[in-house]
């Protein structure tokens, strides 16, 4: 397993990993919706999302296996005077199996040096429980439940 990030090459394996395990993300968090979907909009989509990776502000990484396959995403999005927001997803198949736990480690022991962020912030919806694991087994403090548009959120954070 490593860790990469996004290019415009990946484009089609990172559509293709988002569809084939939309129905399973959406069990746990709030949904994208269709026009996400739509290819024309999903490569709009990746183009803002690499614009923002060019200025610094967020980075997104895919989680891949050792045939360079995507498993899963780790992003690093909204990085403000080094806090930034952390969000993670692993594919159906790979669900269970530590990756998210170890990624996440990976992310952590260079966020600092590479990213120069000394604060991650983090959320999950209350019931999933796999997400608040992941986080609490990385060293993240639950700081905070609240509610947003009608979904409860448990919020945490960890000082690098």
């Amino acid at each position: 397993m490593n860790l990469t990030l996004l290019s415009k090459d990946d484009a089609m394996d990172l559509y293709d990993f988002e569809l084939k395990n939309r129905a399973y993300f959406e069990q746990s968090v709030p949904g994208r919706g269709d026009d996400y979907f739509v290819i024309e909009n999903f490569v709009r989509v990746l183009d803002g999302l690499l614009s923002e990776q060019e200025t610094g502000t967020c980075y997104f990484h895919l989680i891949k296996d050792d045939a360079g396959e995507i498993i899963g995403r780790l992003n690093l999005v909204d990085i403000v005077n080094g806090t930034a927001h952390v969000g993670y997803r692993i594919a159906e198949s790979f669900a269970g199996k530590g990756i998210a736990s170890k990624a996440l480690q990976l992310l952590l022991a260079c966020a600092k040096e590479r990213y120069h962020v000394h604060q991650l912030l983090a959320k999950t919806t209350i019931d999933n429980l796999s997400s608040q694991r992941v986080l609490e087994k990385n060293g993240f403090q639950l700081t905070c439940v609240l509610e947003e548009d009608a979904v409860t959120f448990k919020h945490y954070s960890i000082d690098l």
